[in-house]
């Protein structure tokens, strides 16, 4: 008779609610960085590539700027910042997350009871914190040794702020979406890695945006990371290098608009893409 007591009084009771998705976001995302920085040669590899070239690319072409006030190497400094954040997010997400459905760890995690959206908030925690690392670390290099100027108003800081953020987000989506390109974990470097080496050409990271032919431009212009170099390159800037841009202007509306449709249009392409399996298993 007690035992049926304590039964029924088990049975009452409300069974313990999982936490939300926000929560889950976050514990995830302290899992997710907690693991990136635990493999040192990732670490290592992540933060330095940036850096070497934009000392490689600063070292070979160092002359003045004509007309635009500035030198070669000052040019190079957004430009690195810019694919910095691409590198942290959709190279990232790109090759990680196509590794993680070939070793069936998303597999297993969609059998456990957490929400979808916290595994992605996971990974958006990882891509913020690596890419304001990444980004620090290229500024502080850029004002030491090659002379830029931090801006000094808030309207500039507020511009790189929402320049980061659109072009992070759309670039963090537009990984989360390739990454179901790739067949196998070990074609998903050369996958991700290709579009995004030759949309450094062609967007004005490499190459000055003035010697690259205008039907190249138009192509990168397609895609994020030509819209980040030439804001950021507005911000850090001064408004003498305007002469360089195709337009003669830095265009902060037009970016606004080609990044947010690019967080948009790369959600859309998650929501059409995404596999949680592989294709191996169907």
């Amino acid at each position: 008779m007690t035992t049926t007591r304590t039964e029924t009084r088990t049975a009452s009771r409300p069974a313990a609610a999982l936490p939300g998705a926000w929560r889950l976001g976050l514990a995830r995302g302290a899992l997710e960085l907690r693991q990136f920085f635990r493999e040192r040669d990732q670490v290592i590899f992540t933060f330095s590539f940036p850096v070497l070239f934009l000392f490689l690319f600063a070292s070979i072409f160092s002359d003045d700027v004509q007309g635009a006030d500035i030198t070669a190497s000052q040019l190079y400094v957004p430009a690195m910042i810019a694919a910095g954040i691409m590198s942290t997010s959709f190279q990232s997400l790109g090759i990680s997350i196509a590794m993680e459905r070939d070793q069936n760890v998303l597999r297993r995690l969609r059998g456990t009871p957490m929400p979808p959206a916290a595994y992605f908030l996971g990974k958006l925690w990882l891509v913020l914190v690596t890419g304001l690392l990444e980004t620090v670390l290229l500024l502080t290099v850029g004002v030491a040794v090659y002379d830029i100027e931090l801006p000094g108003g808030a309207a500039d800081w507020l511009t790189f702020g929402w320049i980061f953020v659109l072009g992070l987000t759309g670039c963090a989506l537009l990984g989360i979406a390739i990454s179901s390109v790739p067949k196998s974990a070990q074609s998903a470097t050369s996958v991700v890695i290709l579009p995004f080496l030759v949309l450094q050409f062609i967007s004005g990271v490499y190459i000055a945006i003035d010697t690259i032919p205008d039907w190249m431009l138009n192509i990168g212009a397609l895609f994020p990371l030509k819209w980040m170099c030439q804001g950021l390159r507005g911000v850090f800037l001064p408004e003498s290098a305007r002469i360089l841009e195709q337009t003669g202007s830095w265009e902060y509306g037009r970016i606004a608009l080609v990044l947010a449709a690019w967080c948009v249009g790369g959600l859309l392409l998650c929501l059409l893409t995404f596999r949680w399996k592989s294709r191996r298993d169907g």
